[in-house]
């Protein structure tokens, strides 16, 4: 096994490092395995009780009336994420215009929008408004207020408190850090914080941007209060296969809301073809909880890796895990750099390829991406990416077996080895 790894350039110092630090983490994989068991079971228990058949798998064109595979997969969804109903489209192209199509379908002229968990991702400042743009929110009329975290991370229950009011119609709630160095949101705490807006204002809609959370826990957002949750199918749910597509889930107002912004009103969700990959769709959610499964022990080992050297990490190796993503900080933008470099060099596509930070639509800064993936996008597929800035701090997420995870990154940790990046004696 050594050799195979030091044929692909791996010495024999970061080679025996890693096995080190993964004989130390099996007890903690075993917790997982319980996890994707449990969910692996729901999935099957959601595709049975929906009577998913090869008939589901066929094809439609043009308007896609009577489509049973579309129908079908959106039972299953609802089912699998405790939903009323659900919206799973290949016409939604990705996380960000999922949750673009919730928030402008549920939201009208004269409505506020709440975050109680600080600034959302990237993507979303110009779909709200906060950074100018064509066609947002603020465009329409509609307000937007934050509430920051503490701190330490948890809730600010007064300032959510003084912030919700009588324009309050929805509050969204992102489980997933984003480009922020912060702990991801477990569903626990998600419950917790539905139930006190909830207390101040009942009927206000509480949207949960669920992306690389599905599968990661037993529980979802639906289960203990959200009204909404919104994901990618190139994340977790796609399991790696889903070339496309996007998801809603919940309240069946909310679902046939976003149905009509999606189309048309008067259409909804009777139009929209699958196109050919509906196979794809069900096969990638059926082996979700195993490619989540996957992806977890390589951010458990990377985590593992990485805090052993003295860099700071989130969460630490021990600690629980409500996301897939895995965030390094090297307050270093040389060591960000060969961290990312070393992710793609591990990569089974556009391995030669070398990652070099650049101006992505909707972000504020240059960013980095590593990312050889079958599908383009694609972050349950492994890939790193990090905006250019400090405190330079990497993010680490995805891999369809954790085989491929983990060579990513001794991968990454080569790339340091090599520029004396990492104090090495910390290997020995």
């Amino acid at each position: 096994m050594q050799k195979q790894y030091e044929s692909l350039g791996i010495c024999k110092e970061v080679y025996e490092f890693g096995c080190r630090i993964e004989e130390s983490l099996k007890e903690r994989f075993l917790h997982l395995d319980e996890t994707a068991e449990f969910n692996q079971i729901k999935v099957i228990s959601a595709m049975q009780k929906k009577r998913v058949s090869a008939e589901c798998f066929g094809t439609t064109s043009g308007y896609g009336y009577d489509d049973i595979g579309r129908d079908t997969l959106e039972a299953v969804y609802a089912e699998c994420f405790h939903g009323e109903d659900a919206l799973v489209r290949p016409q939604i192209t990705c996380g960000t215009h999922a949750l673009a199509l919730a928030l402008m379908s549920n939201l009208r002229p004269g409505d506020e929008l709440l975050s109680p968990v600080g600034k959302p991702y990237d993507t979303l400042e110009s779909v709200i408004g906060i950074r100018p743009s064509k066609g947002s929110l603020a465009e329409y009329g509609i307000t937007y207020r934050q509430a920051d975290l503490l701190a330490d991370g948890s809730f600010d229950y007064e300032n959510i408190r003084n912030a919700i009011n009588e324009k309050t119609k929805l509050v969204t709630i992102q489980r997933s850090k984003g480009y922020a160095v912060r702990p991801t949101l477990s569903v626990e705490k998600i419950g917790e914080l539905i139930s006190f807006v909830k207390s101040i204002k009942q009927d206000v809609i509480c949207m949960v941007d669920n992306c690389y959370g599905e599968f990661v826990e037993e529980r979802e957002p639906l289960e203990v209060g959200a009204d909404m949750i919104v994901g990618s199918l190139i994340k977790n749910p796609g399991g790696g296969l889903a070339p496309i597509g996007g998801y809603i889930a919940g309240k069946k107002e909310c679902i046939e809301n976003a149905a009509y912004r999606l189309t048309s009103p008067g259409l909804g969700k009777e139009v929209g073809a699958s196109l050919g990959i509906m196979q794809s769709f069900f096969q990638g959610l059926f082996l979700a909880p195993s490619v989540v499964n996957a992806a977890l022990k390589g951010a458990v080992f990377a985590a593992g890796i990485y805090e052993t050297l003295g860099f700071d990490v989130l969460p630490g190796a021990a600690e629980s895990r409500h996301d897939i993503i895995q965030s390094v900080t090297f307050h270093n933008q040389k060591a960000m750099t060969a961290f990312c470099r070393g992710i793609q060099a591990a990569a089974p596509v556009d391995s030669y390829v070398t990652p070099e930070p650049w101006a992505m639509p909707g972000y504020d800064s240059d960013v980095i991406m590593a990312a050889g993936a079958f599908v383009q996008g694609s972050s349950i597929e492994l890939s790193a990416d990090g905006p250019i800035k400090p405190p330079y701090a990497v993010y680490f997420q995805g891999g369809l077996t954790f085989s491929h995870a983990k060579f990513g990154i001794l991968m990454s940790l080569q790339k340091l080895y090599e520029q004396n990046l990492v104090n090495k004696n910390l290997m020995c």
